[in-house]
């Protein structure tokens, strides 16, 4: 499969659509609120940071350039944001067809009515009409061209390409409406808003220290080139830059979802950390935003777990951003954080480890050191199954690669396993 290649899209639904018939069955409806399993599909493939590290497995996906990588995660935020608010379980192939048309036909109407700058007709020159699946492929072509290309460097990447996660949220609320002319200006102006609510929570996220660093200042001039502001409102983003915002002057949008806010939350703690380090004083600024936006303490922890844990994961990818954060240091927090949570939940985890009598076996061979390599993994494997059950990690996605067997030690709590193999 090639994403650069007419037909892409057509391959790509084919490949997948075991995978996405899954979040369309009834066990996909049930538990988690629909913003909150889109966050779950989203957040691990780096899309909401502006990414492309995300795991793909399909055909030939290590030879796709970042541009194709990038085009094809949009697209599967974008359908998985439709199945996932689609309103009841999907039931065989021909009402999955039926979904996938109808998504494919919400994507062209979404990006030329919103993205006019997208605009792909229905007919070809000569008046012959394309299916939903040819335009839509056309106009997600366009729409990751408009994207910027930095190989390596997490930081203009972030701040060029996050806007791509607004197209994700705006879609899932467009899909719900009746697309006519003042739904379409009321989105155009919507769109406009966000991304200036972006530009207002990094320069208030700058100034939480009280000291603008440069490579803060630099971020920002990355951000606003993705934009495409009119003169008047670049003039307003830079004024609000160098005077800095206070978190109550941010006036986000009222009445906003779950995963938006969350999406500016880390934002903010990103751009604090471009500059190496997150001081206390920005720590503060992070309490007060999360009050603002109407989380709690914990919801920032889990927040600064899911920048972490991501990070972790494709420490090797995202090249630019070993210059400036410490891995060891991120791993320890990461690892502290995982603990406290770990030992808030520990009969939860005992009581899951006790239903699972291979799991039972292993330990007990572990306490004698007696296990294989085959075992090691199985038993590394189970170990996260098990730590699935807290419902942080319904939500928040675990570095699978990162957790080796000894982190994961290190991680739970320290009498577990006594607690948890029966004498």
């Amino acid at each position: 499969m090639r994403p650069h290649d007419k037909g892409w899209l057509k391959e790509y639904l084919e490949f997948r659509k075991d995978l996405l018939q899954e979040l369309t069955t009834e066990e996909g409806h049930k538990g988690s609120h629909p913003e909150q399993s889109l966050y779950r599909v989203i957040q691990p493939t780096g899309l909401m940071y502006g990414q492309s590290v995300g795991d793909i497995t399909l055909p030939e996906h290590e030879k796709w350039s970042e541009k194709d990588r990038m085009k094809i995660l949009l697209a599967e935020s974008l359908i998985s944001s439709s199945l996932l608010f689609y309103d009841k379980p999907i039931r065989d192939v021909d009402e999955l067809s039926n979904v996938f048309s109808k998504t494919l036909e919400s994507i062209g109407n979404f990006y030329n009515n919103i993205f006019p700058e997208l605009a792909t007709p229905a007919k070809t020159l000569f008046g012959k009409k394309k299916s939903p699946m040819e335009v839509a492929e056309i106009i997600l072509n366009k729409r990751i061209e408009h994207t910027s290309s930095y190989e390596g460097n997490f930081w203009t990447y972030f701040f060029h390409n996050t806007l791509l996660f607004l197209d994700v949220f705006i879609f899932g609320q467009w899909i719900h409406t009746n697309a006519d002319k003042i739904v379409a200006d009321f989105f155009r102006y919507e769109r406009e808003e966000l991304r200036f609510s972006v530009v207002k929570v990094i320069a208030s996220a700058a100034h939480a220290n009280k000291v603008i660093a440069f490579e803060e200042k630099k971020l920002f001039d990355y951000f606003l080139q993705s934009t495409d502001f009119s003169g008047e409102r670049r003039k307003e983003a830079q004024r609000i830059f160098e005077e800095g915002i206070t978190v109550e002057e941010i006036n986000l949008p009222s009445e906003n979802s779950w995963i938006l806010k969350k999406f500016f939350l880390e934002i903010a703690i990103l751009t604090l950390w471009a500059d190496k380090k997150v001081e206390q004083s920005e720590l503060d600024y992070l309490k007060a935003f999360c009050g603002y936006l109407g989380f709690t303490e914990e919801d920032l922890e889990n927040s600064m777990l899911a920048i972490e844990g991501f990070i972790l994961e494709h420490w090797v990818q995202l090249e630019h951003l070993q210059n400036k954060q410490d891995y060891h240091q991120v791993s320890n927090d990461f690892i502290a954080r995982v603990s406290k949570i770990t030992e808030r939940n520990k009969s939860r985890l005992v009581k899951a480890m006790q239903g699972d009598s291979e799991m039972i076996e292993l330990m007990r061979k572990a306490r004698a050191n007696e296990l294989s390599n085959e075992e090691r993994e199985t038993m590394r494997e189970k170990l996260i199954v098990i730590l699935k059950t807290i419902p942080t990690f319904v939500i928040i996605a675990l570095p699978q690669k990162f957790l080796t067997l000894p982190i994961l030690l290190k991680i739970l709590p320290k009498n577990l396993f006594a607690d948890g193999v029966p004498d």
